[in-house]
Order: structure tokens, then C-alpha cells, then sequence
């Protein structure tokens, strides 16, 4: 009696797998699903000569066009770069020669269109900048191109980085974004383009630019990681300015790992932001190694309950992640509270001082540009008043005017937040720390789910409507995000690490450790998988 095919194949793996293959019941060994692959994977990939940098761009490209202009329309790209696939085949053309420049090397990215880049327009996502062409490269961007990232699009954001009044993920000239988990809400902001673009896997990792919680608050509404890093480890050169007491720049990805890569790629002190230099002997070119499963175990955890209450259905997914955090081996002490005082003043201060430094930040900006662009932002108001521009932000526009009404930079109140405010934020902060002898603290990134496309959450209820957000801008100090969890409602949420200044490896450590025990990422419904996103021969 004959064995039956079944038999055989047990009798002969690779006859087996080929039988699989054929049925379409696996991939290949070889392959890799770019919606959940790791950069360190992709890369080896790479070395192996399975995968090329052109087939993986082609790979993302092809999710932007099923899924950005069409389909749910999330509308996260303002500018595809049209050499895309022209710089992957000279970067695998490199590799083929020997040339490897690193762990990024073929790596597509996405932009948010307010860091410089010199062979694509840069325009803050205002209707007035939309043929701006710097004339060079931001620092960061820079960095990037040098480590061999291929730059697939410009995406988009709260216009000028700054919400004032606009529906949720709007700019002038990018329109509105949808958020991919449900395209009827927004995608926060202000880098809600590169949010809603990563967690739709538009490109393996992208930028984001934060002031007051613009990294966190599209990461916590589109369930994906990132970090706002200490005030200095990124220098903000070539990103257009909100307000640089409080602006940093930081990555954004579908993974603690490459979040890490990410950040390593783009340290360095930059002559032409003095605030670089305090990163001397603190900057990390790698952050992968601090990347180690049990790195909560004996770690002493705060929980910031000021930033609960908000939703029921967030507090719920918390609530869960504390208990892993136990059970991963942190020590949680709970109820850290903030003084009432710092909670009722932390954000009109920070919402004036934005005011102050845009009007005089945005023209030293402004006056690094072509000919014929604003030079003010007086110039801006009154392009955006003037009938022949058909602009269709009015608010924006509304609160530009406002904005260039702030004081100036001499100002008396100002310089008081800025000397003495934000240095009693820091004191309070740093005195929680030593208190409860904490190695970091978490919260929920954002205390409710990405909101309906229009509902108001304009600023207006001090810390604990705007969640955290404010704190590590006004401190200066290094904010992890991970996914925690969904909602009821499929809506996700994300957990925040918190911690001293230069404290980033610990942090990644830390978020690291609770992102491998939760796998708490999710693909949205909305742009789920293709035939195309498996790649490698």
C-alpha cells in the first residue's frame, strides 16, 4: 500500500513546505509582511540579497496608493517624492558595490512637512509656503540621508504645527487627514500625517515634530510608538519653528526597536542649534542596546493619576497595563500627584509663551527662504486676508492674527515663564522623582481615544484635559510611548514613559520590555493588508 500524500510529505519537509507553498497557505521562508516587520529584519533581508531597497519602496508605495487617496482616503501625504524608487535603486546599487552606511540603509521614511529638505517643497501644511523649496537640508534630515533613509512623502499637520481652532489633523493645503483605525475621527496632531501614515504602514518609520504633546498625542490617537526625547539630544535646525523653549523632533514607528534605530541615526551636536551642545556625553548612536527584555523587573514606576478620569474606556486599558507592569517585575507606586497650582497654570503659560516665540521664531524661519515668500508673520496674516490666495483655513488664519498680536520677545511676563516658570515645572518634577525614588513615570499618553473629525478639545482645561502633554515640553525631558491596548470600541491607546533628562535608554528599555509582553499593536481595519506587502524572492 502506497503511503498517502500526507505521509510523503511528513516523510519529506521540504516537500511538504513547497505543497504549502503552492496552496498559498505560507510564504516563503524567506519573506517578510512589511506591516509588522522590524527595520533589523528588513536589513538582514537586505544582506542576504532576498529583499531590495526598491521592491520594499515599491511595497509602501503601492499602500499609499490603495489606501492614502482612495479607499478610507486617510489623505496623509502632501508631497510623494517622485525619485523615490530612483534613490532606492542607487542605494541597493551601493550595497551591491559593498557600500552598506548602516542599519538604515534602504529604509523608505516619512517626512512631516515642517523639517527642511531641499529637493522637495516644505510648507508647515499652509497654502502660502506650498512651493517653498529650503535651500538645504534640516540637521536631522540630513542625518537621515546620510544613513541611507529613502524618503517616500512630506505628510501632513496641524498647519504651522500650532492646532488654534482647526478641526483635528486640517491644514490649508493638506486638507484633512482620517485616522485609520476610523476615518470619521482625526489623527490628532500636530503630527497627525505621519500617525495616521505609519500606523497604515505607509513607510517603515516616519518624523514628527512636538510642542506641546505633537509626537504623543498622533502616536497615542494612531496606536503606534514614539519619542519626544530630551530638549537638545535632536537638534531643531531646518524644522520650522513653533517654539523653541519647548520644540524637539523625534521618530515614530510600529515598533520600540526601530523608534530606537531611529533616534541613534539623528544625535549630534549641531553648531546651528546651541542647545545640541548639552547632549555632549549623553547622546547615543545606538539605542538598540539598551533594548532588553526584563528591564521593568526592579524598576520603580510612578503612576501620574492627574492624567486619569478622562474615559472610561482609556482608564480601563491602563488600569491593565499597571498590572502587566506588576507582573513584569516593576515596583508601581501609585496616586503621584501633581500640585494643584501647577496644573491650574502649566497651560495658559505654555499657550502664551507659544504665542511669543512663533511671532518672533517663524520670521527668522521665514527669512531663510527664496525671494518673493513672507518674511513676517504680518506678511503671513495678510497673505492669508488677501483675496487672491482663496485660503481655506480661516483658523488658521484667525490665529495667526491672533498671534501677531503677542508681545514681544523683551516682554517682561514672558521672560518671567520662561526663566522662572518653566524652572518651577522642572523643580516640581524633579522633586516627584526624588521623592518616590522613580526610575520613570507613566500615564496614559493621551487620556481619551482620538477624537470625532470636528469635536471640540480645544485647549482650555489645564493638565488634566490636556493629559502630560505640556510636562515634558516645559521640562525639557524624554517621553516613550507604546501601545497598551484597545478600546471596546477599536479605538487605541497608548502607555507613556516618563523620565529625567537624557534618561532615553532606560526609557526604550523599559517601553521595550512591556511592548514585547503586550503586542498591543494592531493594523487598522480600515488599511489592512495586501498581496503586495510580502516581500523578498
Amino acid at each position: 500500500m502506497q503511503p498517502t500524500a500526507s505521509r510523503a510529505h511528513a516523510r519529506h519537509p521540504l516537500l511538504l513546505a513547497g505543497a504549502l507553498l503552492l496552496a498559498g497557505l505560507v510564504g516563503p521562508a524567506w519573506a517578510l509582511d512589511i506591516t509588522t516587520a522590524t527595520i533589523p529584519q528588513v536589513a538582514a533581508q537586505m544582506r542576504d540579497g532576498t529583499l531590495t531597497s526598491e521592491q520594499l519602496t515599491a511595497a509602501y508605495l503601492k499602500r499609499i496608493e490603495a489606501y492614502d487617496k482612495q479607499g478610507p482616503t486617510i489623505n496623509a501625504v502632501i508631497t510623494l517624492n517622485p525619485h523615490a524608487l530612483e534613490q532606492a535603486r542607487r542605494l541597493d546599487a551601493e550595497r551591491r558595490a559593498g557600500k552598506v552606511r548602516g542599519p538604515l540603509h534602504g529604509i523608505p521614511v516619512l517626512l512631516k512637512d515642517n523639517f527642511d529638505t531641499f529637493d522637495l517643497p516644505t510648507s508647515g501644511g499652509s497654502q502660502m509656503l506650498k512651493d517653498s523649496i529650503p535651500p538645504d537640508d534640516a540637521f536631522v534630515v540630513r542625518k537621515l540621508r546620510e544613513a541611507g533613509a529613502v524618503f517616500l512623502a512630506k505628510v501632513n499637520l496641524h498647519e504651522f504645527a500650532y492646532g488654534g481652532g482647526a478641526p483635528n489633523g486640517y491644514s490649508s493645503l493638506g486638507g484633512q487627514t482620517h485616522n485609520p483605525h476610523d476615518p470619521t475621527r482625526g489623527p490628532s496632531g500636530s503630527s497627525g500625517g505621519t500617525g495616521a501614515g505609519i500606523a497604515a504602514a505607509f513607510a517603515q518609520f516616519g518624523l514628527g515634530s512636538d510642542t506641546a504633546g505633537s509626537i504623543r498625542n498622533p502616536s497615542s490617537a494612531n496606536g503606534i510608538a514614539g519619542i519626544k526625547p530630551t530638549r537638545g539630544l535632536l537638534s531643531r535646525d531646518g524644522i520650522i519653528p513653533l517654539a523653541l523653549s519647548f520644540d524637539t523632533g523625534g521618530p515614530m514607528g510600529r515598533n520600540i526597536e526601530d523608534v530606537a534605530l531611529a533616534l541613534g541615526a539623528m544625535t549630534g551636536v549641531d553648531a546651528a542649534d546651541p542647545a545640541t551642545a548639552a547632549s555632549a556625553g549623553h547622546a547615543q548612536t545606538d539605542y538598540t542596546r539598551f533594548l532588553v527584555k526584563g528591564s521593568l523587573k526592579g524598576a520603580r514606576i510612578g503612576v501620574m493619576r492627574d492624567f486619569f478620569g478622562q474615559s472610561a474606556r482609556t482608564d480601563f486599558v491602563m488600569e491593565q497595563a499597571i498590572l502587566r507592569l506588576q507582573a513584569l517585575g516593576a515596583t508601581v507606586v501609585d496616586e503621584v500627584r501633581l500640585p494643584e497650582f501647577l496644573i491650574e497654570e502649566m497651560g495658559p503659560m505654555h499657550r502664551m509663551m507659544i504665542d511669543v516665540e512663533f511671532k518672533a521664531q517663524i520670521a527668522d524661519y521665514l527669512k531663510t527662504l527664496r525671494p518673493g515668500l513672507p518674511r513676517t508673520l504680518t506678511e503671513l496674516v495678510a497673505e492669508a486676508r488677501a483675496p487672491k490666495t482663496a485660503y481655506t483655513s480661516p483658523w488658521k488664519r484667525d490665529s495667526l492674527a491672533k498671534m501677531d498680536q503677542a508681545p514681544s520677545i523683551d516682554d517682561p511676563i514672558y521672560q518671567a515663564a520662561r526663566q522662572q516658570g518653566l524652572a518651577l515645572t522642572t523643580a516640581v518634577i524633579e522633586g516627584l522623582f526624588a521623592q518616590h525614588r522613580l526610575d520613570a513615570m507613566v500615564y496614559p499618553s493621551v487620556p481619551s481615544p482620538a477624537a470625532q473629525i470636528g469635536e471640540d478639545r480645544a485647549p482650555g482645561g489645564g493638565a488634566r484635559r490636556l493629559g502630560p502633554a505640556m510636562l515634558a515640553n516645559q521640562t525639557g525631558f524624554p517621553d516613550v510611548i507604546v501601545p497598551a491596548g484597545m478600546t471596546p470600541d477599536g479605538l487605541p491607546v497608548t502607555l507613556s514613559f516618563f523620565g529625567r533628562a537624557w534618561s532615553e535608554g532606560r526609557l526604550l528599555g523599559y517601553a521595550y520590555d512591556f511592548e514585547q509582553s503586550a503586542h498591543a499593536i494592531v493594523l487598522p481595519r480600515y488599511t489592512p493588508s495586501l498581496p503586495t506587502d510580502v516581500v523578498g524572492r
